[in-house]
């Protein structure tokens, strides 16, 4: 990637949030895509109302805490704990929300791969 190229995909988080919240009305903000991958600041307030999405994820949570929903009922419905610096895996297509987040709640959203979600290969070798 030349210099211009990382120009061009450096975006401020704060011009980002300025421009307004995403169509479906989420207080997200898109930064930058390539291929398949798409890069979101995500900072929601409240409650939590995104619905599953066609791609496989990555939340990076820049800041706060609280628990990560993630289950296709409520009896089958696995709740984790997180804080800064943490990342967390949802597979396209699973139901998740973030609940009881601390008002100062920020994560990266990495989304990427084909609608459906990539298939699982094992364990990687490095």
């Amino acid at each position: 990637m030349d210099q211009t190229s990382l120009t061009a995909a450096r975006l401020a988080v704060t011009e980002a949030l300025a421009a307004g919240t995403s169509p479906g009305g989420l207080r997200a903000a898109q930064l930058f895509e390539h291929g398949t991958m798409e890069l979101y600041h995500y900072a929601p307030r409240g409650t939590d109302e995104q619905t599953p999405h066609d791609q496989d994820e990555l939340y990076i949570v820049m800041a706060g805490t609280g628990m990560l929903a993630v289950g296709e009922t409520a009896a089958r419905t696995e709740r984790v704990p997180f804080q800064p610096g943490d990342t967390m895996f949802v597979p396209a297509g699973m139901p998740h929300r973030f609940e009881d987040f601390t008002d100062d709640f920020e994560t990266w959203v990495v989304m990427y791969g084909p609608d459906g979600g990539e298939t699982a290969t094992g364990a990687a070798t490095h």
